[in-house]
């Protein structure tokens, strides 16, 4: 059975099935050729999972309380 496709993966599915590889390889259980296919799953599901908080970062980041206490947006400054 092939694996589901990182990019229409949510970010809580890739995190448990990168947690998931993790474990396998941790407990030296598989061969190495098993081994080396699951390490770079892992890598992808790790990019991929960086990339999503990133960019939840930057949406969070846009979000300000103004001075009367409402809360409005602002445009992400990428020059910090």
């Amino acid at each position: 059975m092939q694996p589901p496709d990182i990019i229409t993966m949510s970010f809580e599915e890739a995190l448990r099935e990168l947690e998931t590889l993790v474990r396998r390889l941790e407990e030296g259980k598989i061969g190495l050729e098993e081994a080396i296919v699951a390490y770079e799953r892992g890598a992808a599901l790790r990019a991929y999972c960086e990339k999503k908080l990133k960019d939840a970062r930057l949406r969070v980041d846009q979000i300000v309380m103004k001075p009367d206490g409402s809360i409005a947006t602002k445009p992400v400054d990428f020059g910090e």
